[in-house]
């Protein structure tokens, strides 16, 4: 098994990914503590200055999915503190503590309101309708975030009120089930209780109650995984984001139990929701919010592709099964979401979620609010900003594998390794060939190492989409490259030493499932898109390269150098390529018919 780095071991250091986090931790903060606490304060009874209503049209609450007359009322605050306590366990954030400590004191105090069991911001007679056919929207899917924010700010601050309180909520589980295992056994799999697995395996792995395993095995019985045991597809057509977790507590009850069953199980998931599926060129293959048929994602390009809690749950699945197997396509299933999941679907400047990335010609990024809309994607992205350290690097015994090329720090008590993105115009004094005079590449790094002496084993990614066209150089001497397995191995006993990486990421086209005649562009793992209102066709020979001009210029921001830019030529109609990670406001187009 490869090892997550402890929390705190990896900070971002500067760059793109850096000002996603910033932005998100702002709003993270900027969010008032009451208003998270609304529903909770709500079914407990309490009385706030913010639920006296007396002018409604601009009553300080939150809506959308958050008001208290929907059916997922306070399932953001679970999302909100699990992402502020990985940001304040990481970063040692007083101003995030002290949020989260008031928080969870308030929490406390609802439980004991509540009888000392339940905590919950949905009545507990929600559960009773999942005995019955009465209507009822997902209270077990609303109750996994608040067990997975009360896990997680134990986890990652130590809160030890945090755990008491899920503590005694897990007994009014166990109850429940007793209970439902009599009476309506399948209760316990309605209301969309895919992640529940994964907390009830996790708890036990965290505190070794006998409790949560008991409760584990009670939700382990979804009939997907026979389905998936068996080999057979059993995603086609059904709700993406409702499957996915179910993938999460396979993996964890493999980590905790070594039983093969669920390995097989996660495999299959992955064989199933990728490789016989196929994906859209950003790594997405759900279309309103459904797995879209196998290789048929032509057939469902719309405004409602690539719901982004999917992408936010697919990266975690893929890191768990990475971590598993060590197969390395996993890092570069990440590498691609990242791009064009987790930067296209946050707004650079507001921090704000779409819901959906619409992928057909002429798309419109639509964007949530930041207090009236609080959807499904609205908790995950705010989590997904928080999730860049973790996926940065990874251990094993004495090995360390560099898995994400993000600006960061990895830092023990005797070993540190940073990562810089060295971007700037070569000189005739390059390490480099002089060939590349007057590029710039965010795929030029630099890595600064510090060690003790002891010896330990680097394992550098090298990325799918650079097809072994790499330079590595260590103290000033070029190192012969050999791929093993998607990684590059570096050995030695390690003091002070300079790592100078160069990937080439050039422009290329991949097709579109399920049409033949249409492309996509992009440059190393980034979706580039047209500023362009319709699909007006792309001519070329045979690369596409000789159809573009790359556009440059100075920016003072995340980078040096504009980025992912091009001009087209020779065109109908000549417009601009740029990231699509980059649009918020423009209308765009992905995919292009092939022109003779």
């Amino acid at each position: 098994m490869i090892n997550r780095t402890e929390i705190g071991q990896v900070q971002l250091s500067g760059g793109l990914f850096k000002e996603r986090e910033n932005i998100n931790k702002s709003y993270l903060l900027e969010l008032d503590s009451d208003c998270l606490l609304q529903n909770f304060y709500f079914e407990a009874g309490i009385c706030t200055a913010n639920s006296r209503v007396h002018d409604p049209a601009n009553i300080k609450m939150h809506w959308g999915w958050e008001a208290p007359s929907c059916q997922l009322r306070g399932h953001f605050l679970g999302h909100w503190l699990s992402a502020a306590s990985y940001l304040c366990g990481t970063y040692d954030d007083k101003e995030l503590s002290v949020k989260i400590n008031h928080i969870i004191d308030e929490l406390e105090r609802c439980q004991k309101l509540n009888g000392g069991k339940w905590i919950g911001s949905i009545p507990e007679k929600y559960f009773s309708r999942l005995e019955t056919t009465e209507y009822i929207w997902s209270p077990q899917y609303t109750m996994h975030k608040t067990c997975m924010g009360l896990m997680d700010t134990y986890k990652y601050t130590g809160n030890r009120k945090a755990l008491k309180i899920l503590n005694n909520l897990a007994d009014w589980y166990i109850r429940w089930v007793n209970y439902e295992q009599k009476h309506c056994p399948q209760a316990i799999y309605n209301g969309e209780q895919g992640g529940m697995l994964e907390i009830w395996a996790s708890m036990y792995e965290i505190t070794g109650y006998k409790k949560y395993l008991t409760l584990a095995e009670a939700y382990s019985g979804n009939k997907e995984f026979e389905q998936l045991y068996n080999k057979d597809d059993a995603l086609t057509n059904i709700h993406a984001n409702a499957s996915i977790p179910l993938a999460h507590g396979a993996c964890k009850m493999y980590e905790i139990t070594k039983n093969e069953k669920w390995l097989t199980i996660a495999e299959q998931f992955w064989r199933w929701a990728v490789e016989e599926r196929g994906y859209f060129c950003t790594g997405g293959s759900n279309s309103g919010e459904f797995w879209i048929p196998c290789k048929m994602e032509g057939q469902f390009l719309n405004e409602r592709d690539q719901e982004f809690c999917t992408v936010y749950n697919m990266c975690r699945f893929a890191q768990y099964m990475f971590e598993i197997t060590g197969n390395v396509k996993y890092l570069d299933y990440i590498e691609l979401n990242l791009y064009n999941g987790f930067l296209a679907q946050q707004n650079k400047f507001s921090g704000m979620p779409s819901y959906f990335l619409p992928l057909h010609a002429g798309g419109k990024k639509s964007w949530g609010s930041k207090t009236r809309d609080f959807f499904c994607c609205h908790g995950t992205m705010v989590q997904a900003q928080t999730l860049y350290s973790q996926l940065c690097f990874s251990t094993e015994e004495n090995s360390i594998f560099i898995n994400q090329y993000i600006p960061s720090k990895y830092k023990t008590k005797d070993f540190s390794i940073e990562q810089i993105v060295d971007m700037k115009f070569y000189d005739t004094q390059s390490t480099f060939s002089q060939d590349d005079v007057g590029q710039t590449s965010r795929w030029q790094l630099k890595f600064i190492i510090k060690g003790n002496g002891n010896s330990k084993k680097l394992n550098f990614r090298i990325p799918s989409w650079c097809k072994n066209e790499c330079k590595f150089i260590l103290d000033g001497i070029p190192l012969d490259v050999k791929n093993n397995k998607g990684f590059f191995e570096i050995e030695k006993k390690w003091n002070n030493s300079e790592l100078k990486v160069f990937f080439n990421s050039d422009v290329y086209t991949v097709d579109l499932p399920g049409d033949e005649n249409k492309i996509a562009l992009m440059e190393g793992p980034i979706v580039l898109a047209g500023l362009v209102k319709e699909d007006c066709g792309l001519k070329y020979k045979e690369d596409v390269k000789e159809i573009l001009i790359h556009q440059q210029e100075h920016l003072y921001s995340a980078f040096s150098w504009k980025q992912c830019t091009y001009n087209t030529k020779f065109q109908d109609k000549n417009f601009q390529f740029v990231a699509l990670y980059e649009i918020c406001d423009e209308e765009y187009t992905v995919y292009f018919s092939k022109k003779n």
